[in-house]
């Protein structure tokens, strides 16, 4: 299979560990007193203002201080795991995240950790960070597309087809579609490739048709 062929594969960008990595703030607050706790929650504000703003030195230096807090805050070092993700400080990354997965183990920080042992070609690594989040929660499809990535590259064919293949049953779009035909392909499987393409033509709403929009039940409370 070529790499190409994962450019399709949106959600694997950096974008998702953001989308992820998201707390309520009772998640991110610790059990602690009401004073400690304010001040925590503005913090908080001004580490989410920060990223949303992309003022990355403003929003490193809330969560920084927040760990110093509360140095047993998994989501904030989750959030700060992020933020060294944007900037490309990988090693920082991926220390945020393990530590972050050592104290409150996540399928999103797992899932966080295994891109960036990925992008920092750890295959190993990346192959058992994902599959931990798996386990942890395996009803999204992205979690599965992510595995056989990585198994692709670990030249687990048969593992990287069996992953995509649950990618589909979970969500049976275009994109996974279009992954598993290239896959079936590149391992000689060209009438699964046909069967997939064909099934994939009939997803696609043709050019200049409006989809029909169900009108919704009337339910009486």
């Amino acid at each position: 299979m070529s790499v190409s062929m994962y450019e399709l594969v949106a959600v694997l960008g950096f974008g998702v560990l953001a989308i992820r990595a998201t707390k309520v703030r009772d998640q991110e607050l610790s059990p602690i007193p009401r004073k400690i706790s304010d001040k925590l929650g503005k913090l908080w504000d001004i580490a989410h203002q920060g990223m949303r703003e992309n003022r990355l030195l403003r929003a490193e230096k809330a969560l920084l201080t927040i760990l110093k807090i509360d140095e047993k805050n998994a989501a904030a070092y989750n959030r700060l795991g992020i933020l060294y993700a944007k900037q490309k400080e990988y090693k920082d990354a991926i220390d945020c995240f393990e530590i972050a997965s050592s104290i409150e183990p996540t399928a999103s920080s797992l899932h966080n950790l295994g891109l960036i042992y990925y992008e920092t070609e750890n295959y190993p690594s990346s192959a058992a960070a994902f599959e931990k989040a798996i386990e942890l929660e395996g009803n999204l499809a992205a979690r599965h597309i992510a595995y056989a990535k990585v198994q692709e590259k670990l030249n687990n064919e048969k593992l990287m087809i069996q992953e995509l293949e649950k990618a589909i049953e979970l969500e049976p779009n275009k994109e996974s579609y279009t992954l598993l035909a290239g896959a079936y392909r590149h391992t000689g499987n060209e009438e699964g490739a046909l069967e997939l393409e064909s099934k994939l033509q009939k997803l696609i709403v043709p050019s200049g048709t409006p989809k029909r929009i169900a009108r919704p039940k009337r339910v009486v409370v």
